[in-house]
This record gives C-alpha cells, structure tokens and sequence, in this order.
C-alpha cells in the first residue's frame, strides 16, 4: 500500500470517527428506543420485511435488464453482498460498486455488459429518487393534501408511483422535459453559486446521460423504468409500515419529504451507509410530519432495522453462495474501487 493511499485511508476514518462522534446523541437516542419496540405491533414486521424483498427484487431487476444476465443468481447475490459491504466500510458506494463489478465478471456476466449496465441501472434509480421530493413539495407549499392518515399516506405512495412512471416515460421518449428541467436546476445552481464560474451544459449532459440509459436498456425501458419507481414506493410503503405499528397518523407529503431526506442522507459518504445521518434527519422530518417524538423515534429504529441492518447478514450469506457457485472475487479489482 503506497503512502498516499494509506494517508487517504486515514483522512477517511477520521472524519468518519469525527462524524459518528457528532451524531453519537442522535444514535444513542434511536437505539436507546430499543425496549420501546414493545409498543410496536409484532405483526407488521411481515409486511415490512416483504416490501424490503420486493424493493430488492426491483433492484435485481433493474439490473439484470440492463446488463442482460441471463441468469438470476450473480446478480442477485452480487447485489446483495456488495450492498451489505458497502455498509459496513467508509465511504463503502465505490467499493461497494467494484466488489459487485468483480462478482459479476466471476459469474459469468460479461464485463463490457456489467459496466455499462451497472452504471445504467444506478443512473434511472438515482434520476427516480430525485424527482420524488419535487412530487411532494407542490402539496406542502400550496396545501395540496396534507390531511394526517396513513389510508392517505398510503393513497399517496400509489399516486407517486403513477407520477414517477410518467415523468420517468416523458423524460425517456422526449428530450424537452429533460431539457426543461436541466435548464431550471442550471439557474438555481448559478444563482446561488454566483463565485462559481456559470454552469452552461447541464441540459446536454442530462440529455447524453438519457441516451446512454436508453441506448443500454433497449426496448425494455419500460420494464426498467417500472422496477426503479417501484424500488422507492415499497421503500416508502416499508416506512408506512412502521408508522402503522406505532398507531401513527402522518402528514402524507412530509413523510413523503422525510423519506426522500433519509435516503439521500444514506448517500453521504461520510459514515458507512449515512449511519447517524440518517436516524437524525428521519426523527426530526417524521415529527415534523405529526409524529410524536417518541413515536418518530421508534418507527425510525423499526425501519433502520429492516432497511439498513437486516440485508448486512443477508449479504454476508449471499457472498458465501456466490463464492460456493462461482469463485473468489479478484482481490486487485476490489481493492482498486477502495481507493
């Protein structure tokens, strides 16, 4: 290991050890809920674990559209293990996509395929998450329905899914929503970075991004574009769930916005997973949205249990299978992506 990579690797740690530090009161105040969870309705722990399945399988499919596996296996058990991997690490999204990356290829997946297809895949599901919060926002500034309910909440989820297939399909087969809305994301950014030299290209890079999904995805977009929404509507309906355990009567909208919140807070790289980020951002949303703080702070903990700590075993059981059927990865690439 060369001496700027050992230095990056320790530049990395620390700040994930600063952050978690940071976000310490907001963890132990989640994971402190733990003997509350008697409060919660066993039964919906079911229904939650289901809709993560089915999120999941969205996932897989997605994927093995736009790589065009033939088979079911690499993909689902690469997905699996790099995923829990990628929680578990630092700053674990790189590594995380060049363990799957390496799996894949010892598959049997050719690698031109997976790369394209990969970067495909994480492009639609990425480009769905984004537009979710412009659904809500239109409810909440102008009053559009906020009546608390989870009957409501859950109207909502289905709308969304509807809405998101659309937009998605607008953007897909016409190239002036996609310009539309690269050119108003390019104003605001200039606006409010106006020390920054003026962003210019947005709408083209939007629009060569576009064709490089399409160009992957073929005829089957469709299929595609139906998996990605609904990968973030069971995500959406596994948070519903949870605030059906705990006899919540959410603001349909701001949960919607909490939820947006926490995933992209799991993006940040800054903790494995957002850890802390994420329990933080969903407990102050969800109160916002009409949920009781303690009752904000168990729904989160029931979620973060199904969401983000249950598919780390599952991943460590599915890289077993997968090293049992197809090998060990190749330690050079993983160890590439780390960096």
């Amino acid at each position: 290991m060369s001496a700027g990579t050992f230095a990056r690797r320790g530049v990395l740690l620390a700040i994930t050890g600063l952050s978690l530090y940071l976000l310490a009161p907001a963890l132990l105040q989640v994971f402190g809920a733990y003997d509350k969870l008697d409060d919660f309705t066993p039964l919906w722990w079911v229904p939650m674990v289901a809709l993560q399945v089915g999120s999941y399988a969205c996932i897989w499919g997605v994927q093995k559209l736009a790589m065009r596996a033939e088979r079911w296996g690499p993909v689902i058990t690469s997905q699996l293990a790099s995923n829990a991997f990628g929680r578990v690490v630092p700053g674990g999204v790189a590594a995380a996509g060049a363990m799957q990356y390496a799996m894949l290829a010892r598959g049997g997946v050719p690698t031109a395929q997976v790369a394209s297809g990969m970067t495909a895949s994480s492009v639609l599901v990425f480009g769905i998450l984004l537009a979710l919060p412009l659904l809500a926002l239109p409810a909440i500034l102008f009053g559009a329905p906020v009546d608390p309910g989870l009957g409501r909440a859950a109207l909502v989820g289905g709308v969304v899914f509807v809405l998101l297939v659309a937009a998605g399909a607008a953007a897909i087969v016409w190239d002036r929503p996609l310009v539309a809305l690269g050119r108003a994301a390019q104003s605001l950014r200039n606006r409010i970075r106006r020390s920054r030299p003026p962003m210019q290209d947005l709408p083209q890079r939007l629009l060569r991004e576009r064709n490089e999904v399409r160009d992957v995805l073929g005829a089957n977009w469709w299929e595609a574009l139906l998996l990605a929404a609904g990968r973030w509507v069971l995500d959406y309906l596994t948070l519903l769930a949870a605030l059906t355990a705990i006899h919540g009567t959410p603001r349909p909208s701001t949960v919607l916005l909490a939820f947006c919140m926490a995933q992209y807070l799991g993006t940040l790289p800054l903790t494995p997973g957002g850890l802390g980020f994420v329990e933080a951002g969903l407990t102050g949303t969800l109160a916002l949205a009409g949920i009781g703080a303690g009752a904000a702070v168990v729904a989160t903990l029931a979620y973060r249990l199904v969401s983000f700590w249950l598919p780390i075993p599952a991943g460590a059981v599915a890289a077993v299978i997968h090293r049992r059927r197809y090998g060990a990865e190749e330690p050079a690439i993983i160890d590439a992506g780390a960096h």
